[in-house]
């Protein structure tokens, strides 16, 4: 059975938006060691929404190891796609379509991955794994920066969730990775 860990990019006042703002704080070795951990070092699939899927093909199936480390796994790792509005997924090899949220669906997918199974981005259906409990860990890589504006993950009428705080690093850059597990018998997990 597979674990789903979820790795996102936030401010300290929780906006997931298009990480522009990470462009203020030059990625270290450090965060590429503990991504590469969640990728390279553990993960067999990719999950991903409709949008980070469409927006994250262009840009990472023209990349190879001398462009970046992590291209081999982005193109080479099997990806599963949740969308209820598209029919085909070419244009990034290795791509599944999955249809719709399901989440009946998407814990018989997990049953059948030997693995971690990756998701980045993909607000939407990480809020939907959340909801439905079947988020095993959220890695949060938290930038010293507040927006005041855009969207966030956790917003206005979202449950109580309870956490248990598996890990916590910080980096030269002033970015923090808080790894966490959601609590299972609370709302949402």
């Amino acid at each position: 059975m597979g674990t789903i860990q979820v790795q996102l990019f936030t401010t300290v006042d929780n906006a997931v938006g298009a990480p522009m703002w990470t462009m203020d704080y030059p990625f270290t070795d450090e965060m590429g060691a503990a991504i590469g951990q969640l990728t390279t070092g553990s993960a067999t699939a990719i999950l991903l929404g409709r949008t980070t899927w469409e927006e994250s093909g262009p840009a990472w199936s023209g990349r190879d190891m001398a462009d970046d480390p992590g291209a081999p796994f982005f193109n080479e790792t099997a990806k599963y796609v949740v969308s209820g509005s598209r029919t085909e997924v070419d244009g990034w090899n290795n791509s599944t379509l999955l249809g719709a949220y399901d989440a009946d669906a998407i814990r018989r997918f997990k049953d059948g991955v030997d693995g971690g199974i990756y998701v980045f981005g993909s607000t939407t259906l990480v809020r939907a794994l959340l909801d439905d409990g079947l988020v095993d860990e959220l890695h949060l890589f938290v930038y010293p920066v507040a927006l005041g504006e855009g969207p966030t993950l956790f917003g206005p009428g979202t449950p109580k969730r309870a956490m248990t705080l598996k890990s916590a690093q910080s980096f030269d850059n002033g970015v923090v990775h808080l790894a966490y597990a959601p609590n299972p018998g609370t709302p949402g997990a």
